[in-house]
Formats: structure tokens, C-alpha cells, sequence
């Protein structure tokens, strides 16, 4: 595991963050919003994001069970990153990696996940 910090933001800029987040293990997911989005994520504890600025400038979206906060700017309508938890209840952060400054996920290998399906 290669724990890293790494800076993100929305398009805008008005929402940004730091995380210290492995992104050698990254996710792609068919479900409905991923698949549309084209969202790579990356998770890390909660304790591992910090956001910086923009938290004013955050909208919410819940869908299916609402369980995952999918936050999104509400100037630029991007969905960098999302607070949930793991199967056992630890808070989690879900990061967009296509968020993250001087980070291409698509050269990195991505495991997909069958979230249609859950």
C-alpha cells in the first residue's frame, strides 16, 4: 500500500481538499451514477480528507439506498469526491480520482466493480 497525499478539486476550483489516499487500488463501477459520471475512485479513512474550501458551495445527492453522500459543486457540478462508510461502518471517503492534480487514472489499472448489480 502506497499512502500519498494528494490535492483535489471541483472544475472551478471552489471546492478543494487534501487526502491521503493509496491510489494504487482504484475502482471503476457500473452503477447508474458512476457509469454516467466515468467517476475512478480511490477510498481512504475519513480522517484522511481535509477539505480546504468550497464546503458552503456543496450540494448533496442521495440515490438508491442512501447511504453514500455523493457531494458535488454546485457552480460547476462536479462530483469530486463522496463520504460513506465500509461494510462494517468505518468512515470512508470516495475519491474521484479524475480529481486529483497531476494524477492520470486512466494509465493506472482499475478494478471494476459490478455495482448494477448491488
Amino acid at each position: 500500500m502506497s499512502v500519498q497525499c494528494h490535492h483535489g478539486s471541483c472544475h472551478c476550483g471552489a471546492v478543494a481538499y487534501d487526502v491521503d489516499v493509496d491510489i494504487t487500488n482504484l475502482v471503476s463501477c457500473n452503477c447508474s451514477r458512476c457509469q454516467r459520471l466515468g467517476s475512478v475512485l480511490a477510498f481512504a479513512p475519513r480522517d484522511s480528507f481535509r477539505l480546504l474550501s468550497g464546503e458552503d458551495n456543496l450540494t448533496e445527492y442521495l440515490f438508491n439506498r442512501k447511504v453514500i453522500r455523493h457531494l458535488f459543486c454546485r457552480t460547476c457540478g462536479i462530483e469530486s469526491f463522496a463520504y460513506g462508510a465500509m461494510p462494517e461502518g468505518t468512515p470512508m471517503v470516495a475519491v474521484n480520482v479524475n480529481c486529483l492534480d497531476g494524477v492520470d487514472p486512466r494509465a493506472l489499472p482499475a478494478k471494476h466493480v459490478d455495482g448494477r448489480s448491488i
